[in-house]
């Protein structure tokens, strides 16, 4: 009933916002004559700001066109390469005439960036792929809107997840490297942990960048909610079922809407002082901060359904019984065990100030990989930096990009030496194996 509800109102503001859109441009358009009115600039900023507050938002797009590579700018093309019900894997092709910036891209590393499903779209990372694509061939994991995937695709569970996690790795190969970002940490160090088990090979590297690991560590607000209610008690609150005008109409969600309200409350001051700041900037024509505002709130305000199964699976294992630090948890009724990966190299990100995982959290599977070498561990703290901060904006590019390029570098060069290393001695063996059967020969 809840989302009927909020379906209504949106229903019932769609004409209001459009209103408020267009009488905006009435008080603001250099060759209307109402922009020539007393304090026009000032009601056309009061439409524009409610405009912004009661549009609906959809998903936006990557955007990226381009991308420099070796000081040549190149082409980039979105390519969808596995597509599944829930998630589509999402190949950003690069193209070049240059032969030089073409040679460059062929000897690149393989990145596969795990995006999180807990609210926002992937499109939140799309600071994240714009770095790497400078030095980097990127696939990234696409999640679908829930409420737009019919009900006879089934299910999700956090079983699925880690399991599309895996398909992904083996479709890309042995050589890539995986970065997950927030939530996918968790799902990310079982798929790969039960790939080792399993004697399958593993990613060259793991990057985990503000995640849950360990929740127990430095609770936050997010943790604290997760922990403190009881699993039947969100299972009754904030699941609700996908009302008739979406393709998932039926299918148990818990709805986007949701989910931003809870965004919100978490820093309203923050909310109601940035779009103070939005509307003074429109009275003075300050059209670029106006511009970065609306890019900002664009991404922020676009928000989707989850999966009701993934995410009360999702809050019972990660939140409530850390069944991952505690050695309990079982995908397919096979035991994670993140102790058995020994080839991966690891880098563990946190942002100083991250009020989504806390401190400690992602620095946690440090000591469940145990089977890694400590010489191919590493832990890198951002100083200054809150959860969005380690993967966007300024201190991403400037901080924490180089460091988790320098680390995919490091390992995929050394890989690549081991492996030719290996098809040397392999060669080598395989002639001494000749030469020994034509003496018997003879």
């Amino acid at each position: 009933m809840l989302y009927q509800i909020y379906e209504t109102q949106r229903a019932l503001m769609a004409p209001f916002a459009e209103f408020a859109s267009a009488s905006a441009k009435l008080y603001s358009h250099p060759l209307s004559p109402f922009a020539q009115l007393p304090m026009s600039q000032r009601v056309s900023a009061g439409f524009d700001l409610m405009h912004r507050l009661a549009k609906e938002y959809e998903k936006p797009a990557f955007g990226i066109t381009s991308a420099e590579v070796d000081g040549v700018e190149v082409a980039v093309q979105e390519r969808v390469a596995i597509h599944k019900p829930l998630c589509r894997l999402v190949r950003f092709k690069r193209f070049t005439d240059d032969p030089h910036a073409l040679q460059a891209m062929k000897s690149q590393p393989t990145v596969l960036v795990v995006a999180p499903l807990s609210g926002h779209h992937s499109t939140l990372l799309r600071d994240t792929v714009r770095s790497l694509l400078h030095h980097h061939k990127v696939f990234i994991t696409d999640w679908t809107d829930a409420r737009m995937v019919p009900v006879e695709a089934g299910p999700f569970h956090l079983d699925d997840y880690v399991h599309y996690v895996q398909e992904f790795i083996r479709h890309i190969g042995p050589d890539v490297h995986v970065i997950s970002v927030c939530q996918p940490t968790v799902p990310v160090l079982a798929a790969v942990s039960l790939m080792a088990s399993a004697g399958e090979f593993t990613p060259r590297t793991l990057t985990m960048m503000g995640g849950p690991i360990d929740a127990r560590r430095s609770p936050t607000a997010v943790n604290n909610l997760a922990m403190n209610k009881s699993h039947g008690w969100f299972e009754t609150n904030v699941i609700c079922r996908v009302p008739p005008n979406f393709p998932g109409a039926g299918r148990r969600v818990y709805p986007g809407f949701l989910q931003h309200a809870g965004f919100v409350a978490m820093n309203p001051d923050r909310h109601l002082s940035s779009h103070y700041d939005y509307f003074y900037h429109l009275i003075q024509g300050d059209e670029d901060s106006a511009e970065s505002h609306r890019q900002f709130y664009d991404e922020y305000n676009a928000v989707l359904d989850m999966p009701a199964e993934y995410y009360l699976d999702t809050i019972k294992t990660v939140f409530q019984e850390f069944a991952l630090v505690n050695g309990t948890w079982r995908v397919s009724g096979e035991l994670v065990r993140p102790q058995d990966i020994t080839d991966s190299a690891m880098l563990t990100v946190e942002g100083e100030l991250d009020d989504i995982s806390g401190a400690g959290q992602t620095r946690a599977a440090h000591g469940l990989c145990t089977g890694i070498p400590q010489a191919r561990r590493f832990h890198y703290d951002v100083e200054g930096a809150g959860h969005y901060g380690i993967f966007s904006g300024r201190r991403w590019r400037e901080r924490v990009y180089p460091q988790v390029r320098d680390f995919i570098a490091r390992f995929d060069r050394a890989a690549a030496a081991g492996t030719a290393s290996t098809a040397r001695k392999a060669a080598g063996a395989e002639v001494i194996g000749l030469r020994g059967s034509r003496r018997r020969a003879r």
